[in-house]
């Protein structure tokens, strides 16, 4: 099972959207919200999530999502 976490300080950027849709569509996905990632540069930048602890970032919450998509197939 991929293991996909999101920063709760990132909902600023539309992240909430993201996660509702990934626990929807993805039986093999476990998302996990934390208060902080340690990742506080990039949160600030726009949208990001780690995926098994790899940081996959986008322009919007949109791409994000197809992106995360695409690494877990």
């Amino acid at each position: 099972m991929v293991e996909i976490k999101f920063c709760e300080n990132n909902f600023v950027h539309g992240v909430e959207e993201v996660i509702s849709k990934l626990q929807e569509n993805n039986e093999n996905a476990k998302v996990i919200v934390e208060s902080c990632l340690g990742y506080c540069g990039d949160c600030a930048e726009g949208p990001f999530a780690l995926v098994d602890d790899e940081l996959v970032q986008a322009d919007s919450a949109d791409e994000l999502y197809e992106a995360i998509c695409e690494i877990i197939g």
